[in-house]
């Protein structure tokens, strides 16, 4: 297949279009400086620079979304949530429009959302028919998978990738916290009873190739079929890593240094892969010590 990208050269984007190559399909990734782009990506890898000059996606027979400013980089300032909004909603409208434009449009759009989507929901399980917490992270998936949802029709279906935290080596969350857990600063963050949905990158790729090759539709909770506590992740990291994990952040100080940020460690999803599980697709890796052993050794 003809596959365009967005987000390429981000944390899931690179495992992405390797596999893409090596599964024998054409990959053009949209980037906005594509110097930094060429280095990093495989040379056979079409680069686009923006999706100004594009007209339509005639002879493009799939695009993958994933571009976004990180949700947790930055403190939460009006002008932050807007970047991040922006970062999300501008260019997924620009490939819907693209997309709407095209004689022959993409068979399948999948674009990327969050478990931000639903809020925080404490204890109660979250399958994709969850109603949701009307909250920050709430408004900025709604309206990125509303948008999203503008491309489907008869020919082109749409996919929506509610993604949890991605354990990978060097890059997200793993890549803030090992450091500090190998120098035994790590342990549980507030309570420690706030749930994680998390995905191994392997699972997140293959995932998407799923997606991409089945009939399907509608919104996926991208994560391991086991959530997990803020407390038992912890642990799991720390004995991956073979070190102590009991310095706990408390949840005063966590909101003094995150402000309204800190919803994304204090709060939670149990998330659980419902659809995608009826579907067929089998998960690599369920079990979280053995998947943290795997990204972090």
């Amino acid at each position: 297949m003809n596959i365009v990208v967005t987000g390429g050269t981000g944390l899931i984007g690179r495992a992405l279009v390797s596999r893409l190559l090596e599964t024998g399909h054409q990959v053009t990734v949209v980037t906005r400086d594509v110097e930094r782009a060429r280095k990093a990506l495989d040379p056979r890898i079409t680069l686009w620079r923006g999706l100004n000059d594009r007209t339509d996606l005639n002879g493009v027979e799939a695009v993958i979304n994933l571009a976004g400013e990180p949700i947790a980089d930055k403190r939460w300032t009006e002008a932050q949530k807007q970047r991040l909004c922006d970062s999300r909603w501008q260019i997924t409208q620009r490939l819907v429009d693209l997309i709407k434009a095209s004689d022959k449009p993409p068979s399948v759009f999948i674009s990327g959302s969050a478990v931000g989507y639903y809020g925080d929901l404490g204890e109660v399980v979250v399958t994709e028919e969850e109603p949701p917490h009307n909250e920050f992270t709430h408004k900025l998936c709604s309206r990125w998978e509303q948008i999203a949802a503008g491309a489907s029709s008869p020919a082109t279906r749409v996919c929506l990738l509610r993604t949890g935290a991605v354990l990978a080596p060097n890059g997200g969350m793993l890549g803030k916290l090992v450091p500090l857990f190998r120098m035994g600063l790590g342990g549980p963050i507030g309570s420690g009873r706030q749930y994680l949905a998390w995905i191994h990158l392997d699972d997140m790729v293959n995932g998407i190739l799923w997606l991409l090759n089945n009939d399907l539709r509608g919104p996926f909770n991208m994560v391991s079929p086991y959530p997990v506590r803020n407390e038992q992740f912890a642990h799991a990291l720390g004995h991956a890593l073979h070190r102590p994990a009991f310095m706990r952040a408390p949840s005063t100080a966590v909101r003094l240094m995150m402000g309204e940020s800190s919803v994304l460690v204090l709060g939670g999803q149990r998330a659980l892969p419902k659809r995608l599980e009826a579907a067929g697709f089998g998960f690599r890796w369920f079990e979280l010590e053995e998947a943290l052993r795997d990204v972090v050794r």
